[in-house]
C-alpha cells in the first residue's frame, strides 16, 4: 500500500482478519437451483469453482448496517468518504479443492488502495486479499477489487455492442426473483440488487442491478458445461459495465489460453469480463 494512501485514512492500518466456516452441502443445492440444473457436471464432493463466496459471509450485526445495506466501515476496510461501494473485480488461483464438509479458514487483508479519475468522479480502490486455507495449506488465494464512489449517475454511457465472436453461448435472464436469491444466498443486502426504487432515487441506476459475483459464477459454471474434463486452475474477473434486469442476457466463451469468458446485456455490451486457465 502506498504511503500517501495510507496518510489519506487518518492513521488506519489493514488488520488481518480470520473467519471459520464449514464447507457443508445445502448451500451448493440452492446453487444449482439459482443455476437451474442438477450440478451434474460439477466436481463429485468439492466445492465447485467459486461457490467458496457461499461461504464466509459477513456478520455484521443489524445496528452497524448502513443505509446502502452493506457493513460500515473501519476495521478490515478502510473508512473512505465515499458511500458508493460496488465489487469492481477479481482474480484467483486454486491450488486444491476445497471438499464438502471439510472445515476451513479465510484469512483477510488489505493490501492496496489506489485513487483514480472516472467519468463519475473520484474513484478508490481497494484490494483485499484471502486465503482459503484447508487442513493448514491454501487451497484458494484470491484478490478482490472494491471501488468506492460519491453519490452520481449510476447508469453508463452508451456503449456499441461487443464485437467478439464466441465459440459456445448461452442466454440468461437476470430478473428480480434471481437477483433476491443470490443475495440471500450470499447474505448480501446492498439495497441496488432486490430494492428497485433506492437503486433508481438513490444510486440513479436505471433498474436493478445483477451483482458482478452472480455474472462471474455463472460464466463459471457455463465454462464448466463445456469443459467438465477440466480442471480450473487461475480465474479472473472484472466489471466492464453495469447489467440490468429486464432484458435477456448471454454467457459467451472463446477458446484461447486462457479461455475468455464475458456476459453480454440486452443490446450485447460486455458487461462481466473473465479469464480461465484450464489444466
Amino acid at each position: 500500500m502506498a504511503d500517501d494512501s495510507i496518510a489519506s485514512m487518518n492513521g488506519w492500518q489493514p488488520v488481518l482478519t480470520e473467519q471459520h466456516d464449514d464447507f457443508i452441502a445445502a448451500p451448493l443445492r440452492r446453487l444449482a437451483a439459482l443455476f437451474d440444473h442438477d450440478s451434474a457436471h460439477w466436481p463429485v464432493g468439492e466445492l465447485p469453482p467459486l461457490a467458496h463466496w457461499l461461504y464466509f459471509l459477513p456478520e455484521a450485526r443489524q445496528s452497524a448496517i448502513g443505509r446502502d445495506g452493506h457493513p460500515q466501515r473501519g476495521v478490515e476496510l478502510p473508512p473512505i468518504d465515499a458511500p458508493r461501494r460496488m465489487w469492481a473485480g477479481g482474480r484467483l488461483t486454486f491450488n486444491a479443492p476445497l471438499p464438502i464438509g471439510a472445515p476451513a479458514t479465510r484469512r483477510s487483508i488489505v493490501t492496496d488502495v489506489n485513487e483514480k479519475t472516472g467519468r463519475s468522479g473520484t474513484l478508490t480502490f481497494v484490494t483485499v486479499r484471502h486465503e482459503i486455507v484447508v487442513d493448514g495449506a491454501a487451497a484458494v488465494i484470491e484478490e478482490q477489487d472494491l471501488v468506492f464512489r460519491q453519490p452520481g449517475n449510476g447508469t453508463p454511457a452508451p456503449a456499441a455492442p461487443d464485437p467478439r465472436r464466441a465459440n459456445a453461448r448461452a442466454d440468461f435472464a437476470p430478473d428480480a426473483t434471481a437477483l433476491f436469491r443470490f443475495s440471500a444466498l450470499t447474505f448480501n443486502a446492498h439495497r441496488i440488487h432486490y430494492d428497485r426504487a433506492y437503486a433508481i432515487e438513490d444510486e440513479h441506476y436505471p433498474d436493478l442491478v445483477v451483482h458482478g459475483p452472480y455474472q462471474a459464477m455463472l460464466l463459471a459454471d457455463f465454462l464448466l458445461r463445456q469443459r467438465p474434463d477440466r480442471r480450473l486452475t487461475h480465474f479472473s474477473f472484472r466489471g466492464a459495465r453495469p447489467m440490468f434486469v429486464g432484458a435477456a442476457a448471454g454467457l459467451n466463451m472463446a477458446a484461447g489460453d486462457p479461455v475468455a469468458l464475458w456476459t453480454t446485456d440486452g443490446d450485447g455490451c460486455a458487461c462481466m469480463e473473465a479469464q480461465a486457465t484450464l489444466a
